[in-house]
């Protein structure tokens, strides 16, 4: 059964929402409706959709627009601060799921939301702010930090293998085998169910992996043998190229 939880917008186009979580924290499946960005500050957060599932890792966030059934689940010491919004507040919100940039303008923004009063007067300092948080949310950046979920059953059970084990091989050659299927074969029909080739789905699943590990406080060493790359530099190849800094600086500037 999944809960069905309202926000009255009859004075403000938004509610500001802070709450911190303890390591292994979740919340069951649920529903909003209203758009919702949840922002984390620290740690990361898992959310569980019908289309897939997302990984938010520190100073980044996840926009889910409104009806979106999902299910959340905490690495670390999360502290989140949520914006619940109208979805009438602007007709080109984004309508799908997303991992989003949070930029520091719109970190800053969220911070002061807090302070904003919930009945303003046109053209008041509120309302400009209001207005530009809805603007910055509208060109937030996407990442690619989203595991999609194939359609048929056999890719289903294989990506659960994968998610299981991240540091296997995971070869296309040996998946084909698994599935009863060609090699040729498997990458056209996982290309066409989840938009992603399937070496790009099994390297971003042992990237969301390494987030979820590296947030508990496991060594960038140990997470880099465990999902199978031969040394320490190699993961942090991976990582630098993908996020743009190495391992311990990502998280070391995520807690600032």
């Amino acid at each position: 059964m999944t809960t069905t939880l309202t926000f009255s917008f009859t004075h403000r186009p938004l509610h500001p929402f802070a709450h911190d979580y303890q390591h292994g924290d979740s919340e069951p499946w649920h529903q909003h409706d209203c758009a919702q960005l949840l922002h984390s500050l620290s740690g990361v957060v898992r959310v569980d959709t019908a289309a897939g599932c997302w990984v938010v890792p520190p100073g980044r966030g996840v926009w889910l627009p409104a009806g979106t059934q999902h299910a959340i689940r905490i690495t670390g010491s999360v502290a989140a601060r949520t914006l619940f919004i109208d979805p009438l507040a602007r007709a080109d919100l984004p309508a799908s799921c997303q991992i989003v940039q949070i930029t520091p303008l719109l970190r800053e923004l969220i911070v002061a939301a807090f302070d904003l009063t919930q009945e303003y007067a046109p053209g008041s300092r509120d309302e400009r702010i209001y207005e530009l948080i809805l603007d910055e949310i509208r060109a937030m950046p996407v990442l690619p930090f989203h595991l999609p979920e194939p359609q048929s059953a056999a890719f289903r059970q294989l990506c659960e293998q994968i998610r299981a084990e991240p540091g296997l091989s995971w070869s296309s050659a040996q998946s084909a085998s698994l599935t009863n299927m060609s090699e040729r074969t498997l990458n056209r029909h996982f290309q066409q169910q989840t938009g992603l080739s399937y070496g790009e789905w099994v390297r971003r699943a042992r990237l969301l992996a390494a987030l979820l590990r590296l947030a508990q406080g496991q060594s960038v060493l140990r997470v880099a043998l465990d999902l199978g790359y031969g040394s320490h530099s190699a993961f942090t190849a991976m990582f630098r190229r993908v996020m743009g800094v190495s391992p311990s600086d990502y998280f070391r500037e995520s807690s600032l």
